[in-house]
């Protein structure tokens, strides 16, 4: 088990240069990237960055939401709801309203199967595969405490307790790395 805290993360710029991220964790191998989790703000309507080759999860877990459009796509964010899209698509955030949206982002390569992302409380995952769970509030995870805006990564099954959600991501065929 990996537990990682906002003391961890990194800050960085915007591939598009229109904000910036804090990357809470990112795996590659041979130096291919394969997986990114990150949180980041939607403060106006505007384009999102391409990433060609990746797949893209947002959740919103403050604001109200906006809107993703582009080629074949209209998706509403709305707030604890994932929502998955391709990242090579050139999308819009609409109908941000000029308030703020915090989300959740989970980025893996294409070639990797697409991750299981759910929002849960009280609830036990099951083992299987590398399992990411990042705390929105004070909760307990197999009776370990962990704070808001904690990240745990484990092979494990995973009991959550507690008042406040988590979001939990399912990556098949990855596992903890050493």
């Amino acid at each position: 088990m990996i537990h990682l805290t906002p003391a961890d993360y990194t800050r960085q710029p915007w591939k598009n240069g229109k904000g910036t991220t804090t990357e809470l964790w990112r795996l590659e191998r041979d130096g291919q990237f394969l997986v990114r989790l990150s949180r980041a703000s939607v403060v106006e309507d505007g384009p999102f960055s391409l990433f060609p080759g990746i797949e893209r999860n947002l959740t919103v877990l403050t604001g109200a939401g906006f809107r993703l459009t582009g080629p074949g796509l209209n998706l509403r964010c709305d707030p604890l709801e994932p929502v998955a899209f391709p990242g090579d698509v050139e999308v819009t955030a609409s109908e941000t309203g000029g308030r703020q949206s915090d989300d959740f982002n989970v980025m893996t390569a294409r070639h990797l199967p697409r991750p299981e992302v759910v929002v849960a409380r009280n609830a036990t995952l099951p083992a299987g595969g590398l399992l990411a769970v990042y705390a929105l509030g004070s909760c307990q995870m197999n009776g370990y405490h962990l704070s808001q805006d904690d990240l745990v990564l484990t092979d494990t099954a995973a009991a959550l307790a507690g008042d406040s959600p988590a979001i939990a991501v399912r990556f098949g065929g990855l596992s903890v790395p050493v």
